[in-house]
């Protein structure tokens, strides 16, 4: 992202110049670091160059420890723990992440099961880097796996086992809104009023920018240093949601990180979805929700729900908005 002009869903390697160093001009300062595999950048306004830096590693460090226990790769998280153990047991949770599952499974439920954490049953079994996918009898083991009504959860005790053998969760369509939802009420507890904090394609603005508002560019999925609309924005929390995060191609195909719980493969009716809400839960999991219904069941869902807005570029590279970003909050850039 760039400021004061962000530029939701750019890759990391273009935020991360200057990793680790703050630079601040007047009271703005800034810092970019590489955490949870994507790049994350804090933003704000502070009187005091000492506070809004103390105010930064605050960030910094709850994204680090939100790292360690909700990282599918590293073998000590929490999340590791559930996804080696509860097809066998009941696994006992924390509660920050009892309450994450809950939320999760309420997402499920509203979606229709468009947003479903059990589909890293199935996403487990491509690997972006190396390009490869699962044949069909591995693609039909992993679907079997794959049903958000299998979690199951019990709030009073604290603890998760899955109903089925097989069944993995994953955090990454959820963990990065928790983020930068956790920053932001770190941020107002330090006395900070004007902010963004980002984590790759989501994003949390607290106030404007001090008498203007934030501009939030959603880039083009095909042209990444083009954008394809600009919104201007305040206190609210921004999700991007595209098939150029992680993928690759096959026979003309692109398999990439979103997966349809149905079907155990990536949609391929729309390109990018982005998500305006109040909060980045919210934001986060219905980038998924939306991208995966496709435009018409996905808006009808934006549409159903207060303070919730959508931008959606379509396989065409059409644009599509939900009726408040029609009203006038957008500007196209076409």
């Amino acid at each position: 992202m760039l400021f004061g002009m962000t530029h939701t869903g750019f890759q990391a390697a273009s935020l991360a110049r200057g990793l680790g160093r703050v630079r601040a001009a007047g009271a703005w300062a800034s810092r970019d670091e590489v955490i949870m595999g994507t790049a994350i950048r804090v933003e704000l306004w502070s009187d005091e160059r000492a506070a809004g830096e103390a105010a930064i590693d605050a960030v910094m460090a709850e994204m680090h420890r939100i790292d360690r226990a909700m990282s599918p790769h590293k073998p000590d998280s929490e999340l590791s723990r559930i996804n080696r153990d509860a097809a066998t047991q009941a696994v006992s949770l924390s509660e920050e992440m009892c309450q994450l599952l809950a939320c999760a499974i309420e997402f499920s439920d509203l979606s229709g099961g468009a947003f479903d954490i059990t589909h890293a049953s199935v996403g487990q079994l491509y690997d972006y880097r190396r390009g490869l996918r699962p044949d069909a009898a591995a693609l039909a083991r992993g679907r079997a796996a794959i049903g958000w009504r299998g979690l199951e959860l019990d709030p009073k005790a604290r603890t998760l086992r899955f109903a089925r053998e097989g069944m993995r969760i994953d955090l990454g369509g959820f963990a990065k809104g928790h983020a930068v939802e956790s920053a932001a009420a770190i941020l107002r507890g330090h006395g900070i009023r004007h902010a963004i904090v980002t984590a790759g394609g989501d994003s949390r603005l607290l106030g404007d920018r001090r008498g203007r508002p934030w501009s939030v560019a959603i880039r083009d999925p095909r042209r990444p240093e083009e954008v394809v609309a600009v919104l201007p924005l305040e206190d609210c929390a921004v999700s991007t949601s595209g098939d150029y995060e992680r993928y690759f191609e096959r026979d003309g195909v692109r398999f990439h990180h979103v997966i349809d719980p149905k079907t155990g493969r990536s949609p391929s009716s729309v390109h990018s979805v982005t998500i305006l809400a109040d909060d980045g839960l919210t934001s986060e999991a219905l980038s998924k929700s939306v991208f995966v219904l496709g435009v018409d069941k996905g808006l009808q869902l934006v549409e159903s729900l207060p303070g919730v807005d959508a931008v959606v570029v379509d396989a065409a590279g059409a644009l599509h908005y939900s009726a408040g970003l029609l009203a006038g909050a957008v500007s196209p850039r076409q």
